[in-house]
């Protein structure tokens, strides 16, 4: 435990049962958060915990003031080939940040230490032991502000690129396109209309049952067809039904279904935060690709009506990939940070991660490259 002159006092949660009992003041502090995503959220980080986590590595920073918990980093430790702390949720979330109250940090003023910069002298003191390597940062996110003030080594890399919109109707989103495509987009908005394929929200205690069928349908969906692996297992599904059961308590997470003669045909798991709103992941009943309904369309149109029926986003994110469907659209790309802060103790390690970090990039550019000239090796 740290503490300095503002008040702020810093301890480091590496009990689970404590994290888990942090759920009411986590939210609390998500909630003052401008930066933060529903992948920030306690129900999230946790639930990926209890099903992800490995004994001894959990590396919560927690920064207090008054006894008020007003800014946390969600770590663990990665110790092969050498210690690394690195964002609770990798793997399976499309963002990660830490947390500061942005309110508290206000009222701080110049009389003291900021949360901000509590959080940054936390993780400075970890960082004596391990490399801190943060994946998946979306700009402008609280984590940068650690990072550009960071006064030991520090480097920063492109991370995965994700696709925007504007938050607006269907009808205009459709307007942004070349008339050709946005004509058969109407085209298709008419089909899904004529089809009778009917749309419900999901109340909230029916969400964790409703994300188990959506896997199931997930799983029909792509049989017979390459698919994450990692969506196919137990572990996220145990996960995913949840967390999601929690977060549709809070809003930071809204399940739809879509019924078809009765029977429900599609479901669709959306996140949504005052950031951000964007789907996470759907499963579709193959019969829908074989009646030519285009289910992506259904989907996005799904989703700009959560946006215009009382929940609000700054984005409409259609999260990581560069699929060819998402490029339909005319999305902005946005493309992640991966943050690497280190102490001159650690030079060698963090030397050796910047090193890798490299050589994966060239690799893909070369993929990239050979893709470009249809896989011709010459």
């Amino acid at each position: 435990m740290t503490g300095d002159a503002s008040g702020a006092v810093v301890t480091v949660c590496a009990d689970p049962a404590e994290f888990g009992a942090l759920r009411a003041e986590w939210n609390r502090l998500h909630a003052a958060s401008p930066t933060a995503t529903p992948f920030q959220s306690h129900a999230w980080l946790h639930s990926w915990w209890l099903s992800y986590g490995s004994t001894g590595r959990l590396c919560v920073v927690l920064v207090r003031r008054e006894g008020r918990l007003v800014a946390a980093a969600p770590l663990m430790r990665r110790l092969r080939p050498f210690p690394v702390l690195t964002p609770l949720g990798a793997g399976i979330s499309d963002f990660s940040d830490v947390l500061v109250d942005a309110a508290a940090d206000g009222a701080a003023g110049g009389t003291g230490c900021r949360a901000v910069d509590a959080l940054g002298a936390g993780l400075w003191k970890l960082a004596g032991t391990a490399v801190i390597d943060l994946r998946e940062v979306r700009p402008g996110s609280a984590a940068e502000g650690i990072h550009d003030n960071w006064p030991g080594l520090r480097r920063g890399f492109d991370d995965s690129a994700c696709l925007e919109l504007p938050v607006l109707p269907m009808d205009d989103l459709v307007g942004r396109l070349p008339r050709p495509r946005a004509q058969r987009a109407r085209a298709k908005m008419r089909k899904l209309d004529a089809a009778g394929i009917e749309r419900r929200v999901v109340p909230a205690p029916e969400a964790g049952a409703s994300v188990r069928r959506l896997l199931d349908l997930h799983q029909l969906q792509w049989q017979e067809r390459r698919v994450t692996t990692e969506h196919m297992k137990p572990r996220f599904a145990e996960h995913l039904s949840r967390s999601v059961a929690l977060m549709a308590q809070t809003g930071d997470a809204v399940v739809t279904e879509f019924t078809l003669d009765g029977s429900v045909v599609a479901a669709d798991l959306t996140f949504v935060s005052p950031r951000l709103a964007g789907g996470y992941l759907y499963g579709a009943h193959p019969q829908l690709r074989e009646r030519k309904i285009d289910v992506a369309t259904m989907l996005l149109r799904s989703c700009t009506e959560h946006l215009q029926n009382g929940r609000r986003a700054e984005v409409l994110s259609l999260l990581r990939g560069t699929e060819p469907y998402k490029m339909h659209w005319r999305p902005e790309h946005v493309v992640n940070r991966r943050l690497l802060l280190a102490r001159a103790g650690s030079a060698p390690q963090f030397t050796a991660l910047v090193t890798a970090v490299r050589a994966r990039s060239r690799a893909k550019q070369v993929r990239r490259a050979w893709k470009e000239r249809g896989g011709d090796p010459a």
